[in-house]
């Protein structure tokens, strides 16, 4: 701002001011039109000076707190904004475009809830198959998709796909809504339209990778992550979602190279880094999986299976007292897989610590019975799809060595 334009908004404001205790009416109308017209210049400084100016001396009218938000709001301090929105609503609640300026403040701010509950009045008031109720059907179904709801996320956004699925964005939030509220089948519906707009999509062969992988689909699962894979060598978690499948599978070279196209993409992927190391402890690769694993357990101590595939290795190196501090460490984030117990159980025994080996014993051997009573539950219901099995869940697999 140069000088001239200094001194010039300092005239407007002081002559504003000035105006207020001279003629009440006329010096409103003249401050909204300095106002404004610092507003349209983009002096969002001094204008919204002006309109504070107006709303110390007309604190019952709405307009200049809806202008004093929209000001912060276009400079994004949304949080700032919100205030102003909500005092001007308050007194009137029908001033066009107010409500929607103040939901999408709160949806900018991160109060997805609070923006949730706005975009319900806007949809409830908007007319029937209007280009404005799919608008809010999809910043609603956002909301709840932001809030981690994805059940009600995937109901508003089924009925904006169900208007308009040409959208690639909205149809991956669906697709990822019915894959995390567990609804499979719904999820490949989706990924056959992705198809139609992009045939070589890895982000949806990666997504219906995952439903078949949860339907038990060992086959499917695998061949849609290698499409992903194929599709797009870079993008984020494909080899990895294939090396895991492979890993499930027992097919650990191929699972191995899998972790490591992953890594090579992204050498921060502590995820691929262990389940390599894994592998590599699978095939009795010691060597090269230790530096793997002090890696890993030092970036991410909670890496359970780190802490374990460690405390197998340096009990095999005869290391005791380190195996030991791994494996109750492992002990603490994976309490219930057999394995942690069966190698403390061992380990205690080569200690000479008889009672503290069969207390591990006893664990490990209940956590089998269990685990033969759950798969026979299964098979009575019929929930089982043999012959591949349950693969570990995804977030947390125990390992079987």
């Amino acid at each position: 701002m140069n000088r001239f334009q200094q001194l010039s908004s300092i005239f407007v404001l002081a002559m504003a001011a000035a105006m207020v205790h001279a003629q009440p009416g006329a010096s409103l109308q003249a401050q909204r039109q300095a106002a404004l017209s610092l507003e349209q210049q983009g002096r969002a400084a001094e204008a919204e000076m002006a309109w504070k100016v107006i709303l110390k001396h007309y604190p019952s009218d709405p307009e200049p707190m809806a202008h004093l938000g929209l000001l912060l709001a276009r400079q994004g301090r949304y949080k700032e904004a919100i205030p102003y929105y909500r005092k001007a609503l308050a007194i009137k609640s029908n001033v066009p475009g107010l409500r929607l300026d103040l939901a999408l403040a709160l949806f900018k701010a991160g109060d997805l809830k609070a923006a949730a509950l706005q975009f319900q009045i806007l949809l409830k008031a908007a007319p029937a198959n209007s280009a404005e109720a799919q608008r809010y059907t999809i910043l609603l179904g956002m909301s709840c998709y932001g809030q981690a709801d994805y059940t009600k996320a995937a109901l508003y956004l089924q009925r904006a796909v169900d208007r308009d699925a040409t959208s690639l964005p909205m149809l991956y939030a669906l697709a990822q809504s019915y894959l995390w509220s567990r609804q499979f089948s719904k999820v490949l519906d989706v990924y056959h339209q992705i198809l139609v707009i992009n045939p070589d999509s890895a982000e949806a062969d990666m997504i219906a990778g995952e439903a078949l992988d949860e339907m038990k689909d060992n086959e499917g699962a695998t061949k849609m992550f290698r499409a992903a894979v194929k599709a797009d060598p870079k993008q984020p978690d494909a080899h990895f979602g294939l090396g895991y499948l492979l890993w499930t599978q027992k097919q650990y070279p191929e699972a191995a190279s899998e972790f490591q196209a992953e890594l090579a993409n992204n050498d921060a992927h502590e995820q691929a880094r262990l389940y390599l190391a894994d592998c590599y402890v699978q095939l009795n690769r010691y060597p090269e999986a230790l530096p793997l694993l002090e890696h890993v357990v030092k970036t991410d101590p909670l890496l359970g299976l780190g802490h374990l595939d460690l405390g197998i290795l340096y009990s095999d190196a005869g290391r005791n007292s380190e195996a030991l501090r791994e494996l109750l460490l492992a002990e603490k984030q994976i309490p219930n897989d057999v394995n942690v117990h069966w190698r403390l159980g061992r380990l205690y025994r080569t200690l000479g610590k008889k009672e503290e080996a069969m207390a591990e014993f006893d664990k490990a051997s209940h956590l089998n019975q269990k685990a033969d009573h759950d798969l026979y539950e299964k098979i009575a219901h019929g929930q089982t799809h043999p012959p591949n099995g349950e693969a570990p869940p995804a977030t947390a697999p125990s390992s079987q060595h």
